[in-house]
């Protein structure tokens, strides 16, 4: 399993190394064995350039998730799931204050959620976020942190 981890901001303190057993701890909840995984950590004026070029939105956004598994070659037992999630920690230490934790559980939040996303969660439906959103908390559990402050009512989100 490979996990880099590549801090391109300045506004929040965080451990690479402590991010790698997240990422580690979070897969092994999800049944990933074999991954290699990106972590790419900026602020919100280079998320939003990555959101508008990307995704055609413009501004800012928590998380940004690249699956670069799709087409790989070999047999599915053999597969790697491999992709990267680009987060802002700008946007982390905004949204900590307004659900009430820590700037750092909030980015641990944003890479369970990109995580989830790589291992086929989604959330663009009312059943889909729901279902996520559950899978989130117990993930948050296995990786010894804190259930998200986040509303459970359908609809609903971050």
């Amino acid at each position: 399993m490979v996990v880099d981890v590549s801090d391109r901001q300045k506004l929040l303190r965080v451990s690479g190394p402590g991010l790698e057993r997240l990422v580690r701890k979070a897969l092994a909840a999800e049944g990933v064995e074999q991954a290699e995984i990106g972590i790419v950590l900026v602020d919100d004026r280079r998320i939003a350039a990555v959101h508008r070029r990307w995704l055609g939105v413009p501004g800012p956004t928590d998380v940004i998730t690249f699956d670069l598994s799709a087409g790989a070659a070999g047999p599915p037992q053999a597969a790697v799931l491999t992709g990267d999630i680009v987060v802002s920690t700008e946007t982390a230490r905004r949204m900590a204050c307004v659900v009430g934790w820590t700037p750092r559980q909030e980015l641990a939040y944003y890479i369970v959620h990109g995580i989830l996303h790589l291992t086929g969660y989604d959330d663009h439906t009312a059943a889909g976020r729901r279902s996520m959103r559950a899978r989130e908390r117990a993930v948050m559990k296995a990786c010894g942190l804190p259930a998200p402050p986040r509303p459970r009512a359908v609809g609903t989100t971050p």
